[in-house]
């Protein structure tokens, strides 16, 4: 049986390679990373001989795809046109800064209407897609599934394949699907995992999921909160992620914590999740 791609959010403040020997100290083939503070706009300058070491790094150990996550600030669909100026400034320098990182994908959330109404913000988002979106890149994107807070934008499947149809370059857009997030925008994930897929692939099609948010939520289905929970301390439940993590469609995609912990914690939930899925 082949080792499950599975990794967890690492900090890039200590550097790429760093990050790199750190996953592999807690038995991680994956990991993800902010592109910058995820509350703020600065972003740690690049050294390019750190980020050959991690790519050196990669091949030698086969690790998975990386996942760059956009910081929470960002939103494209704000109704304040300097947030949206701000979003796509920030986005842009993502994309050419992980030109270094060849192969690694780009995670973000579509962001949130604030009262302009679903169809604006969906509008917004792809206009700022395509806007961004040009022959010579290669990076690509995912538009994360969100738990439906507030005004937020993308808590059905259908929202997203609505921006991925405004999208232009729909080859570089792909999804990726949060446990938690899904629980929460009332997809029960913990019950029916097979209908929440062929719901997807009927609405979207299941070739766009890329990679997966592995995560226990503190909420019950359709609570619309967005409040992640460790493994097997939440509603889902350890079988259900198991089930999850299994399915056919999903097994060889690669899988990142996002869980409430620090790295020894982390280190924990890959060994309990590994004991179950290697063997």
């Amino acid at each position: 049986m082949s080792r499950t791609i599975l990794g967890c959010h690492l900090s890039v403040s200590a550097g790429f390679f760093a990050m790199g020997e750190e996953a592999l100290s807690i038995d991680a083939n994956t990991f993800q990373f902010f592109t910058r503070n995820p509350r703020g706009s600065k972003a740690k300058a690049i050294d390019p001989a750190d980020v050959q070491r991690l790519l050196d790094l990669l091949e030698k150990e086969k690790f998975g795809r990386l996942l760059a996550h956009a910081p929470y600030t960002l939103n494209p669909c704000s109704k304040d046109e300097r947030v949206r100026e701000f979003a796509a400034a920030t986005m842009a320098d993502d994309l050419e800064r992980l030109r270094y990182l060849p192969g690694a994908m780009y995670n973000f959330h579509p962001g949130s209407h604030v009262g302009q109404g679903i169809d604006v913000g969906i509008e917004l988002i792809a206009k700022q897609l395509n806007d961004l979106l040009d022959d010579e890149g290669d990076t690509l994107i995912l538009l994360e599934t969100m738990a439906g807070k507030g005004s937020e934008v993308g808590s059905t499947f259908e929202e997203l394949k609505r921006i991925i149809d405004l999208t232009e370059k729909k080859e570089r857009l792909g999804v990726c699907i949060d446990t938690c997030h899904l629980n929460d925008a009332g997809y029960d994930v913990k019950n029916d995992i097979d209908g929440v897929l062929e719901t997807f692939d009927k609405v979207i099609g299941i070739e766009r999921i890329r990679a997966v948010h592995v995560n226990d939520s503190k909420n019950e289905v359709g609570a619309r909160k967005d409040r992640h929970a460790k493994i097997g301390e939440g509603t889902i439940g350890l079988e259900a992620i198991l089930t999850i993590m299994r399915h056919p469609a999903l097994k060889d995609l690669p899988f990142y914590l996002e869980t409430p912990n620090d790295v020894p914690g982390y280190q924990e939930e890959i060994k309990l999740l590994r004991s179950h899925l290697d063997r």
